[in-house]
């Protein structure tokens, strides 16, 4: 039985049985493991979906309950930063609450196409996965700003919440992709790191949460503070908002691809990342690495 954090090849957590393929349909071969991945990771998948989602209706309640200017708050609070910082404490322990639950124990809570893209870059994530989760981090993205705009219609459209959409600031698209490589470097960088600690990693989620909390505080008015594709689609999607839409699918991948290889320079393969969890439970399995829980070895 491997242990938390044990990385035998990511190409080892799915079993193909029935026949083999006919020798030389390579195609064939590809098909059944992506079918054989959906059955057998499908709880992880929709896992990374409600997470998602359940983050978006935090946004968006959060950005209505602070920001919407017939809401007390913005009342006795009239300056925004001090919103934004409450807004930032209220996200960032969204963050780490979704990150420690049982299902972000499970499906690793990456909750951002961009992490999981590096994560596969790095050789943790097998290619189905990735892109399974990938599709269902959009899904959850999309559903969760259509769950909050059911009882918050009234508010959220108003233009001061405007449906948490993540756009420039002020300072325009350059100031906006320069915020969102900083701060997506960063989160990736700290990730990596944290992670292939072992006394640091059962605080990777507090620290990404402390982040979270950092960056709405002091990055969002340049850019809405994405560092997520998934996130700022699903606002966009529904509000019908698409400014500078191609900033968010860009920069932040390339940003935390950016942070992989140059941890990969500093200390190698072997070394660059354990798992591609925030949290390796020791009661949950591991679809990246292997790892099942010894009462299902019994």
């Amino acid at each position: 039985m491997q242990g938390p954090g044990q990385s035998p090849s990511v190409a080892s957590t799915v079993r193909i049985s029935g026949p083999p393929p006919p020798a030389g349909d390579a195609g064939f071969a590809l098909r059944v493991s992506w079918m054989e991945s959906l059955r057998a990771h499908w709880p992880e998948y929709l896992m990374e979906a409600a997470l998602l989602g359940l983050f978006m209706i935090s946004a968006c309640s959060f950005g209505v309950l602070l920001d919407h200017p017939e809401f007390l708050v913005s009342q006795v609070l009239p300056d925004p930063t001090v919103r934004r910082f409450l807004g930032g404490m209220a996200m960032g322990l969204t963050a780490i609450a979704l990150i420690y639950s049982p299902w972000g124990k499970q499906s690793g809570a990456h909750l951002n196409p961009s992490v999981t893209l590096t994560f596969w870059r790095l050789g943790k994530v097998r290619k189905a996965d990735a892109c399974f989760y990938a599709l269902a981090q959009f899904a959850g993205g999309i559903a969760g700003v259509l769950a909050a705009a059911v009882p918050l219609t009234p508010w959220l459209e108003h233009r001061a919440v405007n449906y948490a959409v993540t756009q420039p600031g002020p300072g325009g698209v350059w100031s906006a992709a320069l915020g969102e490589l900083v701060i997506s470097f960063l989160m990736m960088s700290m990730v990596l790191y944290a992670t292939s600690t072992a006394r640091l990693e059962p605080y990777t989620g507090l620290f990404a949460g402390a982040l979270v909390a950092a960056y709405i505080t002091f990055e969002a008015p340049h850019s809405g503070m994405s560092m997520n594709p998934a996130r700022t689609f699903g606002s966009a999607i529904v509000a019908g908002q698409y400014r500078a839409l191609w900033l968010y699918f860009t920069v932040p991948p390339l940003a935390m691809l950016a942070a992989a290889e140059l941890r990969l320079r500093l200390v190698g393969a072997r070394a660059a990342a354990r798992c591609a969890k925030f949290r390796h439970a020791a009661d949950k399995r591991c679809i990246f690495c292997g790892y099942q829980p010894a009462e299902k070895n019994a």
